[in-house]
């Protein structure tokens, strides 16, 4: 099988394991290669380039060629000006020159993004987006689970911005009830907006410790201190992503995360972006669920190269 820039190869490097797919042009019904290798970050840096070059055999292995360029999700940002990783809950990859290290490893080229970014560019390219919305062309991607993160696309292709930077809406300021943030800030959007703040906010009102999930079932069955958190979750939703409809005014936001399944955010929550968008009390932006899933990291990936 002849290289061919029809195929597309990906990976999505997590903390845990690291995926590998290779997709033909008929994108989710032409999966050609999928699978899997423990990434081993307790292991170093080192051991997690190793596992990448383990995968990427695999890959060659199976697809009987190897490919000229490989898109790569990965939990942190790869910082335009020093070549070098940041942000990376696997903190053993900040600060490494992981993208050059790559190329000289691999012997191709390599395409470096984080993962809201990939998930922001998979639901574009071949998600909800491209579903039914296929001609937007500008799409903000939020992530809100054990962290907040946002993706921008534009026209197609991850704009990642002159210091990598690109979409970082989670550590926005917010509110000051949030506290102190790991990124040296206070009152940050992943402070208040997270699923670890919202169930923190919960048990500092309710003195009882729950699960998000636990405390959504509390909040359908009408009780009080789950109302207060969604109800504060929905509102200081729409105050921080209001900011984002104002400065980018996308065609279409998608909404990733486990905090993403509370209905709430697409009723409550949109009402209040609406009530703080500076557009004289209309909201005509789509604020959508994804269609991919947990597999969008991977997707969006592999969609780097083209």
């Amino acid at each position: 099988m002849s290289d061919s820039k029809n195929y597309l190869w990906g990976i999505d490097l997590g903390g845990t394991k690291a995926e590998g797919i290779v997709l033909g042009p008929g994108g989710l019904k032409e999966i050609l290669f999928r699978d899997r290798v423990p990434t081993g970050a307790e292991n170093g840096y080192q051991h997690i380039l190793g596992q990448i070059k383990t995968l990427v055999d695999m890959m060659a292995d199976k697809m009987g060629y190897r490919t000229t360029k490989l898109g790569i999700c990965t939990p942190g940002t790869l910082d335009p000006k020093l070549g070098t990783m940041k942000g990376c809950n696997s903190e053993c990859m900040n600060f490494q020159p992981m993208k050059s290290d790559l190329e000289k490893l691999l012997g191709m080229e390599i395409f470096i993004a984080n993962d809201a970014n990939c998930f922001a560019l998979a639901e574009a390219q071949m998600g909800v987006i491209k579903e039914k919305f296929p001609k937007a062309n500008v799409v903000f991607g939020v992530i809100m689970g054990t962290g907040v993160g946002g993706g921008l696309v534009v026209d197609g292709k991850v704009l990642n911005g002159l210091q990598g930077i690109g979409g970082e809406w989670g550590h926005n300021f917010l509110d000051a009830s949030g506290g102190p943030c790991y990124c040296g800030k206070s009152g940050c959007v992943e402070k208040v907006l997270s699923g670890p703040s919202l169930e923190k906010y919960y048990a500092g009102i309710s003195g009882q410790p729950k699960r998000l999930k636990e405390i959504y079932e509390l909040y359908k069955a009408g009780d009080t201190h789950a109302t207060q958190t969604i109800q504060r979750m929905t509102h200081f939703f729409g105050v921080a992503l209001s900011v984002i409809v104002n400065i980018i005014d996308p065609d279409v936001i998608v909404i990733g995360g486990g905090v993403g399944n509370i209905d709430e955010i697409y009723t409550e929550g949109v009402e209040s972006v609406r009530k703080y968008a500076f557009n004289n009390g209309v909201l005509d932006t789509p604020i959508v669920k994804p269609s991919l899933g947990d597999s969008a990291g991977v997707f969006g990936a592999a969609y780097l190269t083209v």
